[in-house]
């Protein structure tokens, strides 16, 4: 959906200005037109991708919290744009304020508060954006952004125990690559200094001095090569082919692949069960639910779940026949659609799945723990032996002569 700027005449032959929105600007003509509108000028409005992301990144906290209060002003009797006025002074995430800003200025203007929320994809997902238009048109406004907040809230304990489990060996491997910087720099030259040129030298001793020699000498060529290195893995990384390779065995993945999948259905079915919450239909649900998940797999499968749902079968068996969802989840979506309690079910499995998570992140942290300090231990153990094994030879040798 994009913005398009208009000018035109009204019926009553009054001179009007504003903005429309619409997939392109024959539809948003057309709009007008509907309105009683003669349009004289119109352009698309554009907004820069700088703006719409900002620099500094917007949280799902930092949303969570906005749309909190919101909810919480709106509740006292503050209109809308009064509130985003207002939130827009006291937020201090400065990319979110100036967010929220343009946001109220296009509602002013007469844009729907949904399709102005809709403007920034990066800020506010597609969930946000369909509990907002559910919002608006069922007079729900106050309680869908109640939702929005519990729901964005409950991801972020989600993502956080995920962090919890990657963030201790990314440590681990950050202080295990300082170490040998460290011992390379400062430790080897001593030994270096305490054997005798006439020594000969093992293999493995002959590299790490090599290579405290470069790393001492050359430290320039060693920033470039970890830069360019660094550099092209990480556009490698981030390209289609490595990152289609990854959504379709990141559920299947040795160590990491049930932790995958348990975080994936879970965010499906909390999303899922907000929106059908909210008021939501079941199709436009999963429309929104599925690209939310987290994984192109199950988003895949969801949509052409949508199909079969739209030709009149039920939830759990559309679900059931793409083999991802597993049978505790279709289950429970079978009993839901047949108690006319679907929302609550979903919540319930959430909950399970979640509550899994976490333990999966604490026994996965649990079992990086020993090997990483084993590695670190072998690496530093492997190093002093190797530096140790030419001073016992020269003390040998002159104690044989």
């Amino acid at each position: 959906m994009a913005s398009f700027v208009y000018g035109g005449m009204n019926k009553q032959g009054q001179n009007v200005h504003g903005e429309v929105v619409a997939e392109n600007s024959s539809e948003a003509m057309d709009k007008l037109r509907e309105a009683g509108i003669i349009v004289t000028e119109i352009k698309e409005k554009v907004i820069s991708e700088k703006k719409k992301r900002g620099g500094k990144k917007v949280g799902i906290e930092d949303v969570a919290i906005f749309a909190r209060q919101m909810a919480a002003m709106m509740s006292a009797g503050v209109p809308v744009t009064r509130s985003l006025s207002t939130l827009a002074k006291q937020t201090t995430n400065a990319t979110l304020a100036a967010a929220i800003t343009e946001i109220c200025e296009n509602v002013e203007g007469g844009m729907p508060l949904s399709d102005a929320f809709a403007q920034y994809p990066k800020i506010f997902n597609d969930l946000f954006v369909a509990m907002i238009a559910t919002g608006e048109v069922g007079g729900i406004l106050e309680q869908s952004l109640t939702s929005l907040a519990n729901q964005l809230q409950k991801q972020k304990a989600l993502n956080d125990n995920i962090k919890s489990a990657i963030s201790y060996p990314k440590n681990i491997g950050m202080f295990a690559l300082v170490l040998l910087i460290a011992m390379l720099a400062f430790m080897v030259p001593v030994f270096q200094n305490m054997i005798p040129e006439t020594t000969e030298l093992n293999g493995l001793t002959q590299f790490i001095f090599n290579a405290s020699n470069s790393l001492r000498t050359q430290w320039y060529l060693w920033i470039l090569t970890v830069a360019v290195v660094g550099t092209v893995a990480y556009f490698i990384l981030k390209s289609k082919p490595v990152h289609v390779f990854w959504e379709n065995h990141k559920l299947s993945a040795p160590i990491v692949g049930e932790l995958n999948t348990k975080q994936v259905i879970a965010r499906f079915c909390r999303t899922l069960a907000t929106l059908l919450a909210g008021g939501v239909t079941a199709v436009d649900a999963l429309q929104s639910a599925g690209p939310t998940s987290g994984s192109d797999l199950i988003a895949k499968a969801v949509q052409e779940a949508i199909s079969d749902i739209e030709e009149g079968k039920s939830i759990s068996d559309s679900l059931d026949k793409s083999g991802l969802f597993p049978p505790m989840v279709t289950g429970m979506i079978a009993i839901g659609e047949e108690a006319g309690s679907l929302p609550e079910m979903l919540d319930k499995v959430a909950e399970f799945y979640e509550e899994d998570v976490e333990t999966l992140s604490r026994n996965l942290k649990a079992m990086i723990e020993p090997i990483a300090l084993i590695g670190i231990g072998g690496i530093v153990g492997a190093m002093i032996i190797a530096l140790y094994i030419p001073i016992f030879t020269a003390s040998t040798s002159v104690e044989g002569y």
